[in-house]
């Protein structure tokens, strides 16, 4: 619980229950016939996320029958049937074996370690294992009335002909009847029974495929063949069709080379079944608890996080949109000074806090000039206070930008050269400084930062003092790529306002 072990704990998980069936073959010397079937039962128990244990019972039956004919090599069987004899010197080998097993198979799932997704959807697996098999085999030796099948006179039309080996099988199925009732040859007493069945140490190798249909229920194909220990009896027949000794006899004689194995090739349903437990490891990936612990941690000890705050102001580097903010200082939520007033004046430097919007604009110390009142400019108009001035600068020139450009180029400069002269022979003149452009924020700011570069040059480089300027920028109905000036001193108007979106200003 608290960490201090780096691996998680092995979950329980289910045990898998299966059933299938399929296509039985031995593989002896007799050819098999195609398709017998089988079927199976079993438990599989998962060790880890790629081994598991797997016991499993088969139930089977196998036929087969030889195209071509025997003439020497008679096993006992069909010797007791009478075969060898005069009018019987040859007979086509047929059997019909019953074959059960008991295994206990080891699995490595071959699929479930996935680096590139989470759920094991499908799996292939390999298999090996060790168990016992029993079986018992029958032949088909004697007609309907208990007599050796007299294959001398068989309607076979082309015999031992390969290219007719399939006409030749349907030609045996229509002569023989279907009995199965003689038993195959065995090692009698010499061997190991369970019953009257033959019993043999079997080892088995396979290869399947799993598909997810659910957490509790997959349909598998799978496909395991089986090597019986010193066995050649499977198919009733181990024994060349060759004839041996000085008598030229046709009983007995040179065991074939090979031991006989058998195939089962199925299709199966899979079932997993336990209550608090996961599904089986094997339909697990293992890598998914450390890819979820590196994409959303829960474990791992992180150290606490250092976030830089240059200018102390409490709001991180990497979020601070004025990172120079002097000591103590109050600033906003995105580290810029507060201006509570809005003059333009941040309250740090504001030695008025709240100077009245009629009052702006103000001085460099946040000072605002509130207008006289009404009664006193009309008593002054009506003759009390003398004539008003008025102003006679006439028409003035506009300044024109390039682009997205906010600098004075030098065509710029000069043209306000001659506009600051004007303004400083007409004192009675406040003049109106009018940008536009409001169809967006970029429009505004940059409306703002070009109106500003026009009454800080005429202040900061032409001696033209602040108070003589009206600011006015995002006007609709102008060119955006002009700053027009104008005679403003019928209007009113501060002569500095801040940046409408300071996070979109444009450097010269």
């Amino acid at each position: 619980m608290n960490n201090a072990y780096p691996f998680p704990a092995k979950p329980r998980n289910q045990w898998e229950i299966g059933l299938k069936g399929g296509m039985f073959t031995v593989f002896g010397d007799v050819p098999a016939k195609v398709p017998t079937f089988g079927g199976a039962i079993h438990v599989r128990k998962a060790l880890g996320y790629v081994f598991s244990l797997r016991g499993e019972f088969m139930y089977a039956t196998g036929k087969g029958q030889n195209w071509k004919q025997r003439t020497a090599g008679l096993s006992t069987a069909a010797r007791a049937a009478g075969y060898g004899q005069p009018g019987r010197t040859m007979l086509y080998d047929n059997y019909k074996t019953v074959m059960k097993d008991l295994d206990l198979t080891a699995i490595i799932s071959l699929r479930n370690i996935l680096f590139h997704r989470a759920e094991v959807k499908w799996d292939m697996y390999a298999l090996a294992g060790v168990g016992i098999s029993w079986y018992n085999t029958k032949q088909n030796l004697l007609d309907a009335n208990g007599q050796p099948y007299d294959f001398a006179n068989a309607p076979i039309s082309n015999p031992n002909v390969y290219s007719d080996r399939k006409e030749t099988k349907k030609q045996l199925k229509d002569f023989m009847d279907d009995t199965y009732e003689t038993a195959a040859e065995t090692d009698g007493e010499a061997r190991s029974k369970l019953g009257d069945n033959t019993l043999k140490a079997n080892g088995h190798l396979g290869l399947g495929f799993q598909y997810k249909l659910s957490k509790k229920i997959n349909i598998a194909v799978e496909d395991k063949i089986t090597f019986l220990r010193s066995d050649d009896l499977v198919d009733g027949q181990r024994y060349q069709n060759v004839r041996t000794g000085s008598t030229n006899s046709p009983y007995g004689g040179v065991l074939t080379p090979d031991n006989d194995s058998y195939n089962f090739l199925s299709v199966g349903i899979n079932v997993n079944l336990g209550k608090n437990a996961v599904e089986p490891l094997y339909w697990i990936n293992p890598l998914a608890y450390a890819y979820n612990e590196l994409n959303a941690p829960k474990h791992m000890k992180l150290p606490k996080p250092i976030l830089d705050d240059a200018d102390g102001d409490g709001v991180t580097d990497q979020f601070d949109l004025e990172p120079n903010t002097p000591q103590g200082a109050p600033v906003d939520s995105h580290g810029v000074s507060k201006d509570t007033d809005g003059d333009g004046v941040p309250d740090f430097k504001d030695k008025e806090l709240i100077t009245p919007t009629q009052c702006q604009p103000v001085d460099a110390d946040g000072i605002g000039k509130c207008p006289e009142p009404p009664c006193c400019k009309e008593l002054r108009e009506g003759g009390f206070g003398g004539q008003k001035n008025a102003c006679n600068i006439g028409d003035l020139p506009s300044i024109s930008f390039k682009g997205r450009s906010v600098s004075l180029d030098n065509d710029a400069k000069a043209v306000l050269a001659s506009v600051a002269e004007k303004i400083r022979n007409n004192a009675d003149c406040k003049i109106a400084v009018i940008g536009y452009g409001e169809s967006s924020k970029s429009a505004q700011q940059l409306s703002w930062d070009r109106v500003n570069a026009v009454i800080n040059y005429l202040v900061e480089k032409e001696g033209i003092s602040a108070d003589r300027f009206i600011f006015k920028y995002g006007e609709a109905n102008g060119d955006p790529n002009t700053v027009d000036l104008r005679d403003g001193s019928a209007e009113e108007g501060p002569n500095a306002v801040p940046a409408p979106h300071p996070n979109l200003r444009k450097k010269g």
